[in-house]
C-alpha cells in the first residue's frame, strides 16, 4: 500500500488493518513511520505500545506505554493499553489507580466502553464483585453493546455470577459469550475473538466440561496464528545448524571466552515446564537475584568476548549485591550453545515436565511474543520434540553443567531437590526458599498464580483428561519417541 509520507493517521489506519489481518511486524513497521512523521502521535504511541506486547517486547512496551501516558495523560488509548498489561499481571489495585487517574472524556465512546470493562475487572481481581456489577450496570444503560466488546462485556458477566456464587448464571453468560463470538459479532475482530474463545474455554475447563472447553481453545488458537505463523522446515534447519555448528569438538578445541564469571543461571525448557516456578524458589535465596525472561541472549551471536563482557554488564546492574542472578527465558535452549562459549561460568538448569501436560498447558494459554508452533497441535508435538533433540545435544556437547529438573521432583521431595539445585548452583542453604511463594515479587508469566501457593501436584497428570483432543499432539511425542521416560 502506498501511503503519501505527510500522512501519519493513514499509517496508523494502515497499522491497525495490518494487525486485524494478523500481520503484526507489518502493524508495529506502520506505527513507527507514523511516529517519524509526527513524534508523540497518541494513536501511534498507544498502538505500537499494545502491538509491542502481544509480540513479546514486554518491558519495551511497558516503558514506551509510561512514557507516552506521562507525555499525554489524556492518552485514553496508551492508559487502556497499560492498564490491559497490569490486569494480565492480576494487578487489580493498580490498574484501578491509573483508571481512575484519567477517565475518557465521553461516555458514549469506545474507550469509554473499554474503560468500564476494564474498570469492572480490576474491581473483581480486587474482590469487590458488588462495585464491578455496579460498574457493568453503568455500562449497560448507555445503550445497545457494540458487538466488537459483546464477549469482553460477557465475561466480566461471567465473572461477576462467579463472584456472587451463581454458577447457573455463570453457565447462561458464558453460553452468551460464545453466541457473541459468531460471525456477526467478534469474529470480524481478532483479538477479542481469540481472547473470547480461550476465556470460554477457561470457563468450560474450570467447570470440568473438557468436551466444551477444547473446541474453544481450538478456535483460540485459529485466530492467534494468523499474526504467529509457524514452519516445521525452517526451524528444523535452526535446529539442525544448531546442532552442528555447536558441536563437542568445537567447545573443547575451539575459541572461547575468557571470563569465568559464575553469576549466570539459566532455566531453560518449554513454557509450561515449571522454569517460573524454579526461578522463584532461588530467587527467594539471599543470594540471589530473578531477571525474570531476559531476551538478550538471542542478540548475542557475534564477537563473544565482547557479548559476553555487555551482557554480564547489564547483568550484574540489575543487582550488585547478588552472587548469582537468573535467566528464566524458558526459549534460551535454543542458543544454550552461546552459554558454553561466551559465559564458561554460567550454570544451566534444564526444566522438564511430563510433555504431554506441557502442551496441554501451553495451548490453554495466550502465547505473547514467538511461539507460532503452539497453536496447532501437530506442530506443537513436533517442537517439544525438537526441543528434545536439542537439549539431549547440549548435554552432550556442552562443557557448562547442566542440571536436570523435572517438576514433579519438587512435588515428591522438595528438601532433596532444593539442595540438589543449590548445590548446583554453589549457593549455600537458605531457608527463604522453602517460603518462596510468600515473596512480594513480580511474575510476568502466566504461572504468577501457581507460584503464589506453596508447591503442589494438582497440575501433574492433567492431560489425561483431555487425552482425546490431544490426539495429534500425543501422536508426534509417540513418533519423536519423547514418551519413553513417562509413564
Amino acid at each position: 500500500m502506498r501511503l503519501k509520507p505527510d500522512w501519519p493517521d493513514a499509517w496508523v489506519n494502515y497499522g491497525i488493518a495490518r494487525y486485524r489481518q494478523g500481520a503484526i511486524d507489518d502493524a508495529k513497521t506502520a506505527m513507527r513511520k507514523a511516529l517519524a512523521r509526527a513524534p508523540g502521535h497518541a494513536a501511534a504511541l498507544a498502538n505500537l505500545g499494545a502491538f509491542m506486547r502481544i509480540s513479546g517486547q514486554s518491558e519495551a512496551a511497558e516503558s514506551l506505554l509510561r512514557l507516552a501516558v506521562a507525555r499525554e495523560p489524556a492518552n485514553a488509548g496508551a492508559r487502556l493499553n497499560q492498564v490491559a498489561d497490569l490486569l494480565q499481571e492480576e494487578r487489580g489495585a493498580d490498574a484501578l489507580a491509573l483508571l481512575d487517574a484519567g477517565a475518557p472524556a465521553a461516555d458514549d465512546s469506545c474507550a469509554a466502553r473499554h474503560w468500564s470493562l476494564q474498570r469492572s475487572l480490576a474491581l473483581l481481581q480486587m474482590g469487590r464483585g458488588a462495585d464491578a456489577a455496579d460498574e457493568v450496570a453503568a455500562l449497560e444503560r448507555r445503550g445497545p453493546i457494540p458487538p466488537e466488546i459483546a464477549p469482553l462485556w460477557r465475561w466480566r458477566r461471567v465473572l461477576i455470577a462467579l463472584a456472587r456464587r451463581d454458577p447457573p448464571a455463570a453457565r447462561e453468560e458464558a453460553l452468551a459469550m460464545e453466541a457473541a463470538l459468531g460471525p456477526d459479532g467478534a469474529r470480524r475482530h481478532a483479538r477479542t475473538r481469540d481472547h473470547g474463545a480461550l476465556r470460554s474455554a477457561k470457563f468450560w475447563s474450570g467447570r470440568n466440561e473438557p468436551a466444551r472447553a477444547f473446541p474453544q481453545w481450538v478456535e483460540g488458537h485459529k485466530a492467534l496464528a494468523k499474526s504467529q505463523p509457524f514452519s516445521r522446515a525452517a526451524h528444523k534447519a535452526f535446529v539442525d545448524a544448531s546442532i552442528a555448528g555447536f558441536s563437542a569438538e568445537r567447545f573443547a578445541t575451539g575459541p572461547r571466552a575468557s571470563n569465568d564469571d559464575p553469576t549466570p543461571i539459566f532455566i531453560v525448557g518449554m513454557p509450561r515446564s515449571g522454569t517460573t516456578l524454579a526461578e522463584q524458589i532461588l530467587a527467594a535465596h539471599a543470594q540471589v537475584h530473578g531477571a525474570g525472561e531476559r531476551g538478550n541472549l538471542s542478540e548475542a551471536f557475534i564477537a563473544l568476548d565482547a557479548a559476553a563482557a555487555a551482557y554480564l554488564r547489564d547483568l550484574h546492574a540489575l543487582a550488585p549485591d547478588k552472587r548469582r542472578i537468573v535467566d528464566k527465558m524458558p526459549g534460551n535452549f535454543n542458543y544454550i550453545g552461546l552459554v558454553g562459549l561466551m559465559l564458561p561460568g554460567a550454570k544451566i538448569i534444564h526444566s522438564v515436565r511430563d510433555p504431554r501436560d506441557i502442551g496441554l498447558s501451553i495451548f490453554t494459554f495466550r502465547s505473547h511474543g514467538a511461539h507460532g508452533y503452539a497453536h496447532d497441535l501437530g506442530d506443537l508435538g513436533w517442537y517439544i520434540g525438537e526441543h528434545d533433540r536439542l537439549m539431549a545435544h547440549w548435554r552432550a556437547a556442552l562443557p557448562n553443567p547442566i542440571l536436570t529438573l523435572r517438576l514433579s521432583d519438587w512435588v515428591e521431595d522438595f528438601d532433596a531437590t532444593l539442595a540438589r539445585v543449590l548445590a548446583h548452583c554453589g549457593l549455600p542453604p537458605d531457608p527463604n526458599c522453602a517460603r518462596f511463594y510468600e515473596a512480594d515479587s513480580r511474575v510476568r508469566t502466566v504461572s504468577r498464580a501457581q507460584v503464589r501457593q506453596p508447591v503442589n501436584a494438582r497440575g501433574l497428570g492433567r492431560w489425561k483428561t483431555y487425552e482425546k483432543g490431544l490426539a495429534p499432539l500425543i501422536e508426534e511425542l509417540e513418533a519423536a519417541g519423547d514418551l519413553s521416560d513417562w509413564a
